[in-house]
């Protein structure tokens, strides 16, 4: 069998397959799945005494990769690192160099920010060394993490509850969470009011709304406050006294970034943020297209970036001239840069390969994100949207309405792809008719209308993600991990999309809070993710930065071991009997949260799931507790605990505050995919979520 005269390392199976068709016959590409060393899972391999040297050895089952790759290094001439190109990647090539006895010197790294054939070929053109700062600076962050987590991690177990941990990321995620429900809890609606009329000229009737009184603003707090609007109202005449027409420029949004991703698939898609990488991977380690061969579709999909290559510049603008005309190409000047700089925005790696064209070689969810990302860079690439906006004042005496209307002039980027929101958007189209000062209109209606505040929304997946970004704590790269482990930790739980923290939780805070303060403190997490940025470019030595870091959080860690009472979470009584044995059932805090169990285990190994309760008093007995209950078919709904003798029941699920217009019960209604809060005896409600 001939030898290949050059080995090519990447990390999956899929990327080496990918590759190796590129490379032709000279060329082995072999994976190495992922990283083949680390610290070790048992112990802490970190030295706190000598300079905090890691130590590091062969993943556990990776043995026999580390020989293959061995046995193929020996027999090639030259061996190409090819991993990913961030630094999690350069880290993979440095170990990878470690074990196989390459010179960490030589021009072995290869990087590439697409799988295509001349991406591929063009940057084996160009081998280089390893960048050891950008090795430095994940050695930092995975040291810094094991000595947060092995640290705090056993005193948790130790005054908590076994199997608890605490990161860097994930405490101030979590505490982002409870501090939400906090701010939920403690609100308190205030009312104000609106004057909404409908008005009429020429048969063609629009919506305007008060606006001031003696031409200065006027805050409607209570009704007494309408009233005194309205009552000065002598007929249904205004007159038109000023109309003020703009034309407004709606820029695209800009290509992707692993956040913006993230985002917009957990909001169009509803994709968390773990099934949008792996997906996203997908499409970037290659996808069988059959005659034409394996090709990857979009760009690397860990990025900050929002640059984009000329080339793809140029090619996105033939085919926007092409299939829309001249009008619709771009006239902004957007972020471009030389090749040297491998991270660009994540794209298709061509506009000519259409969602269209894909659907056949594509599963559902990955055609459905691959639209997503063809269509957001097409638009990014796109003339903005021209919109002409319309002000119309109409006064009676002292009393001014006003009416804004607005209409797409040239839709430009918008024929392809818009922007999702967190929040309801009043940007709809909005038609008036053709108005000039002087002109006479006549009110056919005037509603007063009562409003109250709302309290801030609780995180859903996206708005955590764009949060924990805004503030710059943790790496686009690390938000799904540690979405994942909130939810397994079972500090939080997912209902409606929505993140709850649990009792649990609340617990883990608390402690961390009051021993490990730096930990959750947003400006510390946020600092030391400049500091590690600052390893990257070579402006800081690692380890220092480490040493800086340990000195007083050791102290934080002896302080919270001799001083941090041992937290019981107590079995509470259930206040019913076993039915098997007798004796006191009690509720106990497992893996999942509470259960019920028998108080004479392990004689008796009695459990059962307990009545949840929602933490509302029972609005018709005053005495008993709602409680979430199932039906026979297996739906939920809302009782009081104490059934039969109070029958109160709900299908939709009450919540702790009363109504603030009637003081009525106010519950969680269904309204297709959202969830809104009204009362359930007079017309409040709220903005859906």
């Amino acid at each position: 069998m001939q030898l290949a005269e050059n080995l090519v390392i990447v990390e999956s199976p899929a990327k080496a397959k990918t590759i190796e068709k590129y490379l032709g016959k000279k060329f082995k590409v072999v994976a190495s799945m992922g990283h083949v060393r680390d610290l070790p899972r048992s112990q802490m391999g970190v030295d706190t005494e000598n300079d905090f040297d890691p130590r590091y050895i062969t993943i556990r089952g990776k043995g026999p990769i580390v020989q293959e790759l061995k046995k193929h290094a020996k027999r090639a001439k030259h061996v190409y690192l090819a991993s990913d190109p961030d630094r999690e990647g350069e880290a993979i090539a440095w170990h990878l160099a470690h074990i196989l006895n390459i010179d960490e010197q030589a021009d072995s790294r290869v990087v590439f920010n697409e799988i295509t054939k001349d991406a591929v070929k063009e940057s084996f053109k160009h081998p280089r060394k390893i960048e050891q700062n950008l090795v430095d600076a994940q050695q930092a962050r995975r040291v810094l993490d094991r000595l947060v987590g092995y640290n705090i991690s056993p005193v948790l177990w130790k005054k908590v509850k076994k199997g608890l941990s605490a990161g860097r990321v994930q405490s101030v995620a979590l505490k982002l969470i409870i501090d939400r429900e906090e701010e939920i809890n403690a609100f308190k609606p205030e009312e104000y009011w609106t004057i909404d009329g409908l008005f009429e000229f020429k048969n063609k009737q629009f919506k305007a709304k008060f606006l001031h009184e003696q031409n200065k603003p006027k805050k409607l707090k209570q009704e007494r406050d309408v009233k005194a609007i309205v009552s000065q109202l002598k007929s249904d005449q205004f007159k038109v006294t000023d109309v003020t027409k703009k034309e407004k420029l709606r820029n695209p949004a800009q290509p992707f970034t692993t956040s913006s991703l993230q985002q917009e698939a957990a909001r169009k898609l509803n994709f968390k943020a773990r099934k949008t990488m792996m997906l996203a991977q997908q499409l970037y380690e290659g996808i069988d297209l059959k005659k034409q061969g394996t090709v990857g579709l979009i760009t690397y999909m860990r990025t900050d970036s929002t640059r984009i290559s000329d080339t793809a510049k140029n090619e996105a603008a033939s085919y926007i001239e092409a299939q829309y005309g001249k009008e619709y190409l771009s006239k902004r000047k957007g972020k471009s840069g030389g090749t040297q700089d491998a991270h660009e925005a994540v794209r298709p790696t061509s506009v000519l390969r259409t969602p269209n064209e894909m659907k056949p070689f594509l599963s559902r969810d990955q055609l459905r994100l691959y639209k997503l990302i063809w269509e957001r860079f097409m638009a990014s690439q796109m003339a903005a949207a021209v919109i002409d906006t319309v002000s119309v004042d109409l006064v009676q005496d002292n009393i001014k309405f006003r009416a804004n209307g607005q209409t797409v002039k040239f839709k430009g980027f918008m024929s392809v792809y818009i922007e999702g929101q967190d929040e309801e958007s009043d940007e709809g189209e909005n038609k008036l008719p053709l108005l000039s000062v002087g002109d006479d209109v006549k009110a056919v209606n005037i509603d007063e209308n009562q409003h109250f505040t709302q309290p801030p929304p609780r995180y859903t997946e996206a708005r955590l993600v764009k949060t924990l970004e805004e503030k710059g704590i943790g790496r686009p790269s690390t938000y799904a991990p540690t979405l994942d482990t909130i939810q397994k930790r079972n500090y939080v739980k997912v209902d409606q999309k929505k993140f709850y923290p649990t009792e649990l939780g609340i617990i883990v805070n608390e402690s961390v809070k009051e021993y490990f303060p730096e930990i959750i403190d947003i400006d510390f997490t946020v600092n030391m993710e400049t500091l590690l940025d600052k390893i990257a470019s070579g402006d800081m030595d690692w380890k220092k930065v480490i040493a800086t870091f340990y000195g007083d959080f050791k102290t934080h860690v002896e302080r919270a071991e001799s001083e941090m009472e041992k937290i019981e979470i107590k079995d509470e009584p259930a206040g019913e009997d076993c039915e098997k044995c007798g004796s006191p059932m009690v509720y106990k805090m497992g893996r999942y949260g509470k259960f019920m169990a028998c108080s004479n285990f392990p004689d008796c190994r009695n459990t059962k799931a307990i009545v949840k309760t929602i933490g509302v008093p029972c609005p018709k007995c005053k005495d008993g507790e709602v409680v979430e209950r199932k039906s026979k078919k297996n739906r939920i709904f809302y009782g009081c605990n104490n059934f039969p003798e109070c029958d109160y029941l709900s299908w939709d699920k009450p919540i702790a505050r009363n109504c603030p217009k009637c003081e009525t019960q106010l519950v969680e209604r269904k309204k297709g995919k959202q969830t809104q809060v009204v009362c359930t005896n007079c017309d409040y409600d709220e903005k859906p979520q």
